[in-house]
């Protein structure tokens, strides 16, 4: 079983989270994604805006036309700081396959600094998002040597709109239809989600 594992906030989930899943899925043959909104993110500072509940109903709701796609609240009912090497170690323990853990190319870029980086390309591969103007070795350039044969790159088209982008875009009540789907949409409008 080949089982790709996409970590984040999720606040809100997007039609680009959407996109990156169907993309690592095509391009790497993985028979499942699963969907991992973090409890907390060590890396960003900021909190996040959103309750783990109101954040896992809306990939419940981004995923649900989906059957490829699943998500895991593990690291929310796990608590504290969300480590991506302790969610593969876990998922390891309880459904051993071959794991890919997705992330965006950007983020790639600053994986020696994550908890034991070392033991997590042990634990899985590494499926890096590269949208233009970015290339593959743009990418591979800046990491140690030992990662790169850990990497399988995802080509991706299009500009994306961060979560971030989208939440200040509710603020400011303009529309984010051609980002969400309607289900979510519905959902962050029902629960008067960041306004």
């Amino acid at each position: 079983m080949k089982i790709g594992v996409l970590g984040g906030t999720f606040d809100p989930p997007h039609l680009g989270h959407l996109a990156l899943a169907e993309a690592a899925m095509a391009q790497l043959g993985l028979d499942e994604i699963v969907f991992v909104p973090a409890n907390r993110n060590p890396v960003k500072t900021i909190k996040t805006k959103t309750s783990a509940k109101h954040r896992v109903a809306m990939v419940e709701l981004l995923i649900k036309e989906h059957p490829e796609l699943a998500y895991s609240d593990m690291e929310i009912t796990r608590g504290g700081p969300s480590y991506t090497v302790d969610t593969l170690t876990e998922l390891q323990m309880v459904r051993p396959a071959e794991y890919w853990f997705i992330m965006g190319a950007d983020a790639l870029r600053g994986i020696s600094e994550w908890k034991s980086p070392n033991r997590l390309i042990r634990l899985c591969r590494i499926a890096a998002a590269v949208r233009p103007p970015h290339t593959v070795q743009d990418v591979l350039v800046r990491l140690p040597e030992e990662y790169k044969s850990s990497i399988d790159p995802i080509q991706m088209t299009g500009v994306e709109l961060s979560s971030t982008e989208i939440r200040d875009k509710i603020a400011g009540r303009q529309n984010v239809t051609p980002w969400l789907t309607p289900e979510v949409l519905q959902y962050i409008q029902a629960n008067k989600l960041y306004v």
